[in-house]
């Protein structure tokens, strides 16, 4: 076994898990950063992070650093490396299947330069069973070695939250698990000493894989109730953040808010262990149930929208919406699986005219995957609108005049109950 002095590390996939754990590993070790998007590469070979992540000094600091990073999107590179960590993503298809496409082709590249005595760790999500069952038969394959006697695997799931700046990659505890009792205490040394929150040691691999689903889950069936609450509430005109408050005050409640539920990982990750399950032969009814109310509050919203268009006599058909925010979340760039988008195109379904502004999201990122252009400069709109409606609670927002943006009837609707109550007519 060797010792951490011997360790090469090489991160697979550079984006908001695989970068910042790379800097981090930079920082100790000799640290190799693959992708194979090359555009990704040469933008980070400049010292800048569009994921906004990384700060571009820190990034710089390791790029210089002798033996800290280099980035690189030849596979050749992955010869010099022997502690391997795979951070591509794990989305799901049109129907919520997992696509294991991306960890299948990262696992068929790095066998064909595994080495004897080399590890491999995972953090991308999956289901239980996953790494020792559809990762390590590749490895075999094309590597032509034999699992955990040439070659040693391990499960260390990701807990990158992005945009947010105080729960960064070495301040979140990290779980770390092996497949055999000797390597899963390496695989723990090697992450315990850049992780300044320490680590936690499973037991197996299986039980790693099962805690990252879970914690997602767990967040997601507590979004998804107060959710529900919320369509309750408005119904019964209560206002749901004021019951929510109440409630907190109580020293165990647990204070989730409702909202939009996307990203990469609450919106993702119970799909994966829903799928498992039922390919075991068990229903999961609270996991979909909790799925199936989360995915529909973006059309729910919508129809809230209109409902209260219809009770001020604002224009509908032809008329005109501002969509605030087409982020997943406040203050970060990240627009993958954004559920903002389900608000906007159920307004367009209305024969409404929609713009949509957000000083966070790459303007050529979200033409190339929604189809339309972002407003230019959300600090100096000048059209006015019949409804607005505020789907993340980016910090510039809140500077924003209203009054100055609203038609006569103008509907004021805030997802994220975050601008005063005096400036909207309804929240969630």
């Amino acid at each position: 076994m060797k010792t951490l002095q011997e360790v090469k590390i090489g991160v697979i996939g550079l984006g908001y898990v695989g970068l910042p754990l790379a800097v981090a590993f930079a920082e100790q070790y000799p640290t190799l950063g693959f992708d194979i998007n090359q555009k990704r590469v040469a933008e980070l070979n400049t010292g800048k992070d569009a994921t906004l992540e990384v700060a571009d000094e820190e990034l710089q600091e390791v790029l210089q650093k002798e033996e800290g990073l280099r980035i690189s999107a030849q596979p050749e590179a992955l010869r010099e490396v022997n502690f391997y960590v795979v951070t591509v993503p794990t989305p799901t298809d049109e129907n919520h299947n997992p696509v294991l496409t991306p960890l299948e082709k990262a696992s068929e590249s790095l066998g064909k330069y595994l080495k004897k005595g080399d590890v491999v760790v995972y953090e991308s999500t999956v289901y239980p069973g996953v790494t020792e069952e559809v990762c390590v038969p590749i490895l075999e394959a094309v590597s032509g070695l034999s699992f955990n006697q040439d070659f040693y695997v391990g499960y260390s799931p990701e807990r990158i939250n992005p945009g947010d700046k105080q729960h960064t990659v070495k301040q979140i505890l990290k779980v770390t698990s092996g497949s055999t009792p000797e390597q899963a205490q390496f695989i723990d040394q090697v992450y315990r000493s850049v992780i300044t929150a320490g680590t936690h040691l499973a037991p197996s691999i299986k039980v790693a894989e099962a805690a990252k689903v879970i914690e997602n889950s767990q967040r997601d069936i507590n979004i998804a109730f107060v959710n529900e609450l919320s369509k309750i509430f408005r119904l019964l005109n209560i206002d749901t953040h004021a019951v929510l408050e109440a409630a907190a005050t109580k020293w165990n409640f647990i204070k989730f808010t409702p909202g939009l539920v996307g990203g990469h990982c609450i919106g993702v990750d119970p799909y994966y262990l829903a799928q498992k399950a039922l390919r075991v032969g068990y229903n999961p009814e609270i996991i979909l149930a909790g799925r199936r109310m989360n995915d529909g509050m973006g059309q729910y919203v919508a129809q809230e929208v209109i409902k209260l268009m219809v009770q001020k006599e604002a224009k509908i058909k032809h008329g005109k919406a501002l969509v605030l925010g087409i982020t997943f979340k406040e203050n970060c760039p990240d627009i993958r699986n954004t559920k903002a988008i389900d608000v906007i195109n159920s307004l367009k379904e209305y024969n409404l005219e929609v713009d949509v502004c957000d000083p966070w999201a790459n303007p050529e990122e979200v033409k190339e995957l929604f189809g339309f252009s972002l407003l230019e400069d959300c600090s100096d709109l000048k059209h006015q609108y019949d409804a607005i409606v505020l789907s993340v609670a980016h910090q510039e927002f809140l500077n924003l005049e209203l009054n100055s943006l609203k038609n006569k009837n103008s509907v004021v609707f805030d997802v994220k109950s975050y601008l005063p109550i005096e400036k909207i007519d309804a929240r969630l």
